[in-house]
């Protein structure tokens, strides 16, 4: 049995007012403060003892939660004699003592509705020192970013204000982490300190984090905007239906020529560029609860036109670029793959037949199994047969975008056809609104 250990000692600045007699984690969001609903959380997926870290208004978290009987849980507290950043208290012997196997530890003032089953699986399965839950956000650019290799272990920190020149995929620490005791090493017993901006930067090269990746809700309401935008968000039942067990539908996008200018292979960062209107017509999705899924062919790779840590760049481009304009992709599928050889300075590691190279549906059905996705009511929008082609093949609906003239030659036919991203994904978000 998992223990969690809550940090809830914040003062909520930010909030003003509504924070001079509430401490922030016991803010209302319906009729439940936010620790209430951690609590229930946490005791949904197996946790029922739970360590709350206080310091400002302390005795209102207490008097209300007590014990935790009535939670079905045993809460235990320790209030800090003067703030000490997200390392909190874990150092006191009284805490420190009692984290002897791996834990939970989650921000208080964050409103989370997740699979928490499924990260601990993924904690163990990887054998982490600690694992962050990290997602995409739509403001990067002002954002501490993390930095994750194929296999989701944390190579870097990148912390806020990011240099102009540099690009950085939109992956944000949420809030939410597995530790292992062994992480409690390196904190100072009474120093002030944080875990994303102290930490876990100091320990990244020594121990094995690996970050968690979801699009499931967590959004903390350190802002009156964001309160507002999580108080919404849950009265419409949207917090609830973006966790992980329940279906979700997206809209998978073909990249080169529907997101950004279609050339030759573009194997040179400086190619890449982004179409008008492509940022804005993605941040429309983002504002709907479709996922935004890049589906793309890259046989640069292959071709040995660039090596898959250069694609990874200008993927990264790619993200900054939509970033810069409040957009957000949640996922990047590519394959690297082509079957025909006799390129000159090929490489032959990735001259395969695959079952990931578009118009076959390998990479479709792994963002299906990593997202839940409900195909049936998802969409493909594409500017090329094999786009289209794919899309059928994974029993989505199809929009050919861009070029109008190959679609009419083509025997392969779209369900829809529209002159740019914009009008299709403005087309998508109308028919569902009526469908709803």
């Amino acid at each position: 049995m998992t223990k969690a250990v809550i940090l809830a000692g914040g003062k909520g600045i930010r909030l003003k007012s509504l924070t001079k007699k509430v401490p922030k984690p016991m803010i209302k969001i319906g009729r439940l403060p936010i620790l209430e609903h951690q609590i229930n959380l946490l005791k949904k997926y197996g946790t029922k003892e739970i360590i709350i870290l206080t310091y400002h208004l302390s005795e209102v978290i207490e008097n209300y939660f007590k014990n935790g009987n009535k939670w079905g849980v045993k809460i235990t507290y320790l209030k800090e004699r003067k703030p000490l950043g997200t390392t909190g208290g874990l150092k006191e012997k009284e805490i420190e003592n009692k984290l002897k196997k791996d834990f939970i530890i989650s921000y208080g003032d964050v409103m989370i509705d997740m699979d928490i089953a499924r990260l601990l699986a993924f904690h163990k399965e990887k054998n982490s020192a600690c694992t962050l839950v990290l997602h995409p956000n739509d403001h990067p650019d002002d954002s501490d970013l993390v930095e994750i290799n194929e296999s989701q272990r944390i190579i870097a920190f990148h912390p806020k204000p990011h240099l102009n020149n540099k690009y950085f995929r939109n992956l944000v620490n949420a809030g939410l982490y597995v530790m292992s005791p062994k992480v409690l090493k390196y904190i100072k017993k009474g120093v002030k300190a944080d875990f994303g901006k102290n930490i876990f930067p100091k320990i990244v090269k020594k121990e094995k984090l690996y970050g968690y990746l979801t699009v499931e809700y967590l959004k903390d309401v350190g802002t009156p905007a964001r309160l507002t935008e999580v108080r919404k968000d849950y009265q419409s039942g949207k917090i609830a239906r973006l966790n992980r067990k329940n279906k979700r539908r997206a809209i998978f996008l073909d990249r080169d020529g529907t997101i950004n200018e279609a050339t030759d292979d573009i194997y040179k960062i400086e190619d890449f560029k982004l179409l008008p209107k492509a940022a804005k017509a993605i941040k429309k999705i983002n504002d709907s609860e479709f996922l935004a899924i890049v589906i793309t062919n890259q046989p640069v790779v292959a071709k040995g036109l660039c090596s898959i840590e250069e694609l990874t760049e200008i993927h990264k481009k790619m993200e900054t670029l939509l970033g810069k304009e409040r957009a957000k992709l949640d996922a990047t599928y590519y394959c690297p793959h082509h079957p025909n050889k006799g390129f000159t300075g090929e490489n032959l590691d990735y001259k395969i037949k695959c079952d990931c190279r578009k118009p076959k549906i390998g990479l479709i059905k792994k963002a299906e199994k990593d997202f839940n996705i409900n195909l049936k009511d998802s969409y493909f929008i594409g500017d090329s047969f094999r786009d289209i082609l794919c899309g059928k093949n994974a029993g989505l609906t199809t929009i050919w975008v861009r070029t109008k003239d190959e679609c009419q030659k083509s025997e392969v036919k779209p369900d829809y056809f529209f002159e740019n991203l914009s009008k299709a994904v403005n087309f998508i978000i109308n028919q569902n609104k009526k469908l709803n």
